[in-house]
């Protein structure tokens, strides 16, 4: 990953606020996300987290990619489920702004799964990193039924759905940032809501949302 350069806070959230122009920042927030981007330069010489041409467009591509998802979650408290989470976005980033939220982090790899425990630990969030994947005996059993699922830099296959199946709450949402091309998910997944994302790659959010109610596995 090629190197970042520092930022002074007021820099920091003059990029951050011109990648997310009308979402609210609070301090707290805005702490949180710094401790990432912060992070995210001491790493650079141990693991790729980002690829070589992306950190030219790091705010407008991925902090800005991420926050976009905002008005597709719950309004009040829930349970999301971010899956490949990488080097945070979306998870990490939705958990920051929206501290109501219980958010799991899902990363098998160990380097990175070792810089998102390290965000979340100094930033504070309440968040957790799981070191597992969505894939029969290895994904583990969650505590309460999620909510939301997003799925930004990972491709979903067919078992793995069946294996996410069980967590999910009646009616609960999957956000998949994607092309022109959508998503191959069964058929207990319905088409919703859509977000434009800014450039010229057509990209998009795509709002999945189980049937109600869940059919049996």
């Amino acid at each position: 990953m090629p190197p970042l350069p520092p930022l002074s806070p007021p820099e920091f959230e003059a990029r951050l606020r011109g990648a997310a122009p009308g979402v609210e920042l609070s301090p707290a927030t805005l702490h949180a996300l710094a401790v990432h981007y912060d992070e995210l330069r001491r790493w650079a010489h141990r693991t790729s987290l980002i690829g070589p041409r992306e950190a030219a467009t790091l705010f407008t591509r991925h902090y800005g990619e991420s926050l976009a998802a905002l008005p597709l979650l719950p309004a009040g408290p829930a349970v999301l489920l971010d899956l490949g989470s990488g080097a945070g976005f979306p998870g990490l980033i939705l958990a920051a702004v929206r501290p109501d939220l219980r958010v799991t982090l899902v990363e098998p790899r160990a380097r990175r799964w070792a810089f998102l425990s390290a965000v979340i630990r100094k930033a504070a969030l309440s968040s957790r990193c799981l070191d597992a994947r969505v894939a029969p005996n290895s994904f583990p059993e969650l505590a309460e039924p999620v909510d939301v699922v997003t799925l930004r830099a990972l491709r979903l296959q067919r078992e793995g759905f069946e294996v996410l199946r069980s967590a999910l709450s009646p009616g609960a949402a999957l956000l998949f940032w994607s092309g022109r091309a959508e998503p191959d998910v069964p058929a207990w997944l319905r088409p919703a809501r859509r977000v434009e994302l800014p450039g010229s790659e057509a990209r998009q959010i795509r709002e999945y949302r189980v049937e109600p109610p869940l059919p049996p596995p």
